[in-house]
């Protein structure tokens, strides 16, 4: 048995971009350990920096998460209207910055028009098949959002269905979402 403190696990942040319309949805769950400790957080956010909207969801340590989206709004200040330059200087900065290198988080943002996943590994990626997802029920949901794509379901439908079967499957996401829509104008 070791002292280590048990680690922060999970969520489920997925990212849905279909007829025009994006939408980002994440789980309330935050766990220690074995332990459930929060089941209503809100890890899906709407920044509005300088009145350009975006929509961002986070998986990892809480604090991390709100520090990098912090200086996402500032990036997005400096860049207005320029989403993937903000996420690309923020990923630059999270890879070199000595105090952003041990931040663990990672990001889904999106403007209604492009999307993205940001990493401190200096990763700015634009899913494939318009669908991605991070978190330890990222690839549950993931999986069931592909499958969903082809539907005549919306946006949010497919979101909403496939965060409900990652919650079915991963003990560390549960059914209690925050979904933000956004579409580009």
């Amino acid at each position: 048995m070791t002292d280590e403190f048990p680690g922060w696990h999970g969520t489920t942040i997925i990212g849905v971009r279909k007829d025009g319309e994006v939408v980002v949805a994440g789980d309330g769950q935050v766990s220690l350990g074995q332990t459930v400790l929060k089941g209503t957080a809100r890890k899906v956010r709407r920044l509005s920096p300088g009145g350009y909207d975006v929509v961002a969801g986070f998986a990892g340590s809480t604090a991390d998460a709100f520090t990098l989206l912090e200086r996402l709004e500032k990036k997005l200040e400096a860049t207005p209207g320029q989403l993937q330059r903000a996420c690309v200087d923020l990923a630059k900065d999270w890879r070199t910055d000595k105090y952003l290198q041990k931040l663990e988080a990672m990001l889904i943002v999106t403007d209604g028009a492009e999307l993205y996943v940001i990493t401190g590994a200096g990763d700015v990626l634009e899913p494939e098949h318009d669908v991605t997802a991070i978190g330890s029920g990222g690839n549950f949901a993931l999986a069931a959002a592909r499958g969903m794509m082809d539907t005549g379901k919306s946006a949010e439908e497919v979101a909403r269905a496939a965060m409900a079967i990652a919650a079915d499957i991963c003990v560390y996401t549960n059914g209690n979402l925050t979904v933000e829509k956004i579409s580009k104008s």
